[in-house]
């Protein structure tokens, strides 16, 4: 975890703000924390009670610790990470190579969303107001994808 810079109180502008003010300490390792209130499950209450009593710390630090893991992810853990690899080639899959992106075309028979222009997915055009009353519209308009897509 990255060592913040101290959080610095502002000195009491008058003595009876200083007497006011003498328990409070003017140097602090963290900004000011902001009390927040959540709801969790049976299931999430004992593990985080039980992830406390293990590390013997209280639950509110171990909530804390589970977001900063989230939040400090290293830029490896996209880069290298094997669900991002492509999968091995299977030799019965008789599937379009955009089936995956273009799902509602192949499984509804909606327009594509997605068509490839020299050798990149680009999103495809937006659909004019009136495909979906006007035949000829949508007719038009499919016709102009399949001359743009060259995955046909």
């Amino acid at each position: 975890m990255k060592k913040q810079k101290p959080f610095k109180y502002p000195k009491p502008k008058s003595s009876a703000m200083e007497l006011k003010e003498a328990a409070v300490a003017y140097e602090v390792e963290e900004a000011p924390m902001i009390r927040t209130q959540i709801y969790l499950n049976k299931n999430e209450y004992d593990f985080i009670q039980r992830e406390a009593s293990r590390l013997d710390e209280p639950m509110a630090a171990v909530i804390r610790n589970f977001i900063d893991e989230k939040m400090d992810l290293p830029d490896e853990a996209w880069a290298n990470n094997p669900m991002f690899k492509p999968w091995p080639a299977d030799p019965h899959n008789d599937s379009p190579e955009d089936a995956a992106i273009n799902h509602d075309h192949y499984l509804y028979g909606g327009p594509k969303k997605w068509i490839k222009v020299k050798g990149k997915y680009v999103e495809a055009p937006p659909l004019p107001e009136d495909y979906f009353d006007n035949r000829a519209s949508g007719d038009a308009y499919d016709k102009m994808l399949r001359k743009m897509d060259e995955t046909k």
